[in-house]
This record gives structure tokens, C-alpha cells and sequence, in this order.
């Protein structure tokens, strides 16, 4: 069955439907029937059980006196719910008036996908005070009978789910989906701490039996279960499955199960970016669930089964009937339910392999991702040794630096003394320049007039002379 030729955990797509042929997806915690298929079968089961008995002869007996008071009490209570949920003992007619019924339905039509913000405003508003009320009363029946059994909570949400989305009838799919998405956050995120891991089933033991296996299988690696990973000539910084496998550790924060299944989601399209930068072909079906497999070992997250049974009691039909995440959904159920009954043949090991993994007398040997990184690690210690070297050299450099910045400081301070005696002898020999130029100033005058007197005693001496020539 299991060969070294084959890719992936091979999974067709008729395995993943509902065993009754609907067309919407199975999931093993429902023996491969979609959520509509398994409550109808769960009510028909329980209406069965609660058929007479035969007796010896075949002729049916009556209850017995226990019986006749159990369904008394049982009766009592349920009545005692819809009371508390309804106000009444039957669910009323709606009495409100068309005009104010399609002004909120108008309300509800202009909500943005996404905005839960504005489904609160509108829930809020007086025009919707009805379905307020309903929620709120719904919200504080639960609470008050939080120790019910699981299922018995289960239905009693999901039957108010179906009696809320009846209230939109003329809307559209779509919208109807989108109000119905606001509708479950609000109700389970208050209910989360009454419902979630509830004592009356035992999710948390099989949370720590799952742990407990997961942990025991930390041997596993990639090619055992034929995940495509980087080859040598292909950069590799980190595991290319860590967003993923932080994504599915991130669901166990999460108090909405669409929320929940939003981390699936994002972990699954993880895979899909890790396995096509991995790998040079498409990623198909199956190295997707090897993939998922792969980082569901490797993250073992916390309260797994908590978590997927959450999601499953509590949210809405539709978002793991069909879609994206009902897909992805399934296939982290089919890759849990790989890992719980994993054995030698589906990692192509013999049983005493297997076994000798389990005891830890073996080890894996070096694969392709063990080879990618033990040659990084060579790759590192070489890049190290390269920069010790660079940081020697820089010390040297900048040893160098500061003694030649010494040295253009003492030739700056030097240069610094020169000029300044340099500008105080200019300065001298201005303040003299100065001095020397007042005085010449002051003596012109008086030279003037000697010249003019010798200039007019010359003329009188010379007249008389050219007048005899």
C-alpha cells in the first residue's frame, strides 16, 4: 500500500464527503458523515431509545414509575427553557409591525461584510430591540443550565442558530451567512468559559493522550512522510513551516469557532506557500495533508481536540459543510485521526522500525533538510570566521583613524598658533599703516602754500627778462 514511489498521505476527494452522498464534506468525529447527516442520525438514534421496551412475550410495556418521572422532570425543564428563552411557554408569533420588521431588515442589508462592530450597533438599536432580547435571553438560559450535558448545549445552540437565521428568510445566502457569523461570535464568545473542554465529555484527557502521542513521534521526519522541502540550491533562512505552525498554535487563544477555524484556514494556506516554495512542482491534495501532518507534529498545539470538538459542537453548520474552511477543516481531522492510528507501513518502515523509533533504540538518518541544514550551519561557521576577521581589521583601522586624527589635530593647532601670530602681525602693521597715514595727512597744507610762494617769485624774476628779449 505504502511505497517509496508515492507523494504524500494519499487521500481522495470522495473520502473527505459526507458518507451519505450529500455532497458536503465528512469529518471522522462524525464516522465521516457532514454535521446535518449526524444530528439527524443522533435525533433519530435518541428518538429510537426512547421507544418501549418489549417484553418477555413480545407485548410492549409501559414506563415504569422512574421513567414516568424522569420525562416528567425532563419535560419540566425544557419547558422551564423556553419560558426563560421565550418569555411564554411556546415561541410567540412575531408581532411587530411590517414597517418596523423592514426597517430592520433594511438595517441589516447595508452591513458591511466584517463589520461586527456595526452588527452590534444595529443589534443595539431600538428598531431591533426584538432580536436583542432574544439573544439576551437566550444568552442567560444557557448560562443558568450551563451543566447540561455537552450535546444537550449543543443542540439547544445550534437549534437557536436555525430559529435566529428564520428571521432573514428573504435575505440572500450570502447575507444571511455574513449576519449568521456576527450572530455566533457574539453568543459563543460569552459562552466560550461555560461550554468549552465541558466536564460532562472528556476532551481533556483526550487532549493529553493526544499531546502525550504527538510528543512521542517528534522522530518523524519530512521524508517519512514526503513533505517537499528546499534543496541545496535553494536559500533556506528558516523552516518554511513556521507561519503555519504558529498559526495552529494561535487557535487555542481564539473564543469564536469561526475564529478558530480562520487560524485553520491561515495555517493551511501556509502549507500551500511552503510546500510551492519547496517544491518546483504544484502542491496537490496530497502533499497538502502530508504538509498539514508535518506541521501538526511539529507544533503540537495546545488542547487540539478541545479545540476541534469546540468548533464542531458549537459552530455554524454551513462553515464546515462546505467553503474553504470547511475543506481545510476537514483535512486537519483526517490529518489528526492520521496521526492517532499512525503506524510503520504509512511511514514505509517495518514494524521493527517503527517500534525501535518509539523506544528511541533508533534514529532518524540525515535527510534532505537535515543535509540543507547541517550545510548552513558550515555556511554560518564560515561567515562567522569571515567577520571575526573583518572586525580585527576595522580595530586595526580604526586605530590607524585615531592616530592619524591625532595628528591633523597637532598640525590644526600648530597651523592655528601661525595664523594667529600672523593676523597680529598684520594687525600691526595696519594700526602703522594707519599712523603713518593720519600724519602725511595733517603736513600737505603747508607744503602747498611754500610752492605757491616760490611759484610767484619765480614769475617776478623771470617778467623783465623776456620783455628785454
Amino acid at each position: 500500500m505504502w511505497t517509496d514511489k508515492q507523494r504524500g498521505i494519499r487521500v481522495s476527494q470522495e473520502e473527505l464527503l459526507c458518507k451519505n452522498a450529500c455532497g458536503y464534506y465528512g469529518n471522522p468525529a462524525w464516522q465521516g458523515f457532514c454535521s446535518k447527516c449526524w444530528r439527524e442520525k443522533a435525533r433519530t438514534a435518541g428518538a429510537s431509545r426512547q421507544d418501549t421496551r418489549p417484553s418477555n412475550d413480545g407485548t410492549p410495556l409501559t414506563f415504569s414509575k422512574f421513567e414516568v418521572k424522569k420525562s416528567t422532570e425532563k419535560g419540566r425543564r425544557i419547558n422551564t427553557m423556553r419560558r426563560l428563552f421565550w418569555g411564554s411557554p411556546s415561541p410567540p408569533k412575531r408581532q411587530e409591525s411590517s414597517e418596523s420588521h423592514a426597517n430592520v431588515l433594511k438595517a441589516y442589508q447595508s452591513l458591511e461584510p466584517g463589520d461586527f462592530t456595526g452588527f452590534l450597533k444595529i443589534l443595539k438599536s431600538p428598531s431591533s430591540q426584538r432580536l436583542q432580547s432574544r439573544c439576551t435571553a437566550f444568552l442567560n438560559t444557557m448560562e443558568a443550565y450551563h451543566d447540561l450535558p455537552v450535546q444537550k448545549l449543543s443542540d439547544l445552540v445550534q437549534d437557536f442558530y436555525q430559529s435566529f437565521a428564520e428571521y432573514f428568510s428573504g435575505f440572500p445566502e450570502a447575507q444571511v451567512t455574513q449576519i449568521m457569523e456576527h450572530v455566533e461570535k457574539l453568543i459563543m464568545t460569552r459562552l466560550h468559559k461555560w461550554v468549552f473542554c465541558h466536564d460532562s465529555c472528556d476532551d481533556e484527557q483526550k487532549d493529553l493522550a493526544l499531546q502525550r502521542r504527538i510528543r512521542s513521534l517528534n522522530w518523524i521526519t519530512p521524508q517519512m512522510l514526503s513533505v517537499p522541502f528546499p534543496d541545496k540550491k535553494t536559500a533556506v533562512t528558516a523552516d518554511p513551516f513556521l507561519p503555519a505552525i504558529t498559526a495552529i498554535i494561535e487557535m487555542d487563544a481564539k473564543r469564536a469557532p469561526q475564529d478558530k477555524l480562520a487560524c485553520v484556514s491561515k495555517c493551511s494556506q501556509h502549507v500551500f506557500e511552503a510546500l510551492s516554495t519547496s517544491n518546483s512542482e504544484p502542491a496537490n491534495a496530497d502533499d497538502f495533508l502530508s504538509g498539514l501532518v508535518y506541521v501538526v507534529l511539529k507544533a503540537n498545539p495546545p488542547r487540539l481536540h478541545s479545540n476541534m470538538q469546540y468548533v464542531i459542537r458549537f459552530g455554524l453548520p454551513h462553515s464546515l459543510m462546505a467553503g474553504e474552511s470547511g475543506y481545510y477543516f476537514t483535512n486537519l481531522s483526517c490529518a489528526v485521526a492520521f496521526i492517532d492510528k499512525l503506524d510503520g507501513p504509512a511511514l514505509n518502515l517495518s514494524p521493527e522500525e517503527f517500534e525501535g523509533y518509539m523506544l528511541r533504540q533508533r534514529a532518524p538518518r540525515e535527510g534532505k533538510r537535515q543535509q540543507v541544514a547541517s550545510d548552513a550551519q558550515h555556511l554560518l561557521e564560515e561567515l562567522t570566521g569571515r567577520q571575526e576577521k573583518l572586525d580585527q581589521g576595522m580595530d586595526a583601522l580604526n586605530m590607524q583613524l585615531q592616530t592619524w586624527v591625532k595628528a591633523v589635530h597637532s598640525q590644526l593647532d600648530e597651523a592655528t598658533a601661525q595664523f594667529a601670530l600672523v593676523q597680529k602681525e598684520i594687525t600691526a602693521q595696519a594700526e602703522i599703516s594707519q599712523v603713518f597715514s593720519s600724519s602725511s595727512h595733517d603736513a600737505s597744507p603747508q607744503g602747498d602754500e611754500k610752492d605757491e610762494s616760490v611759484l610767484a617769485f619765480t614769475d617776478q624774476h623771470a617778467g623783465p627778462q623776456a620783455t628785454d628779449c
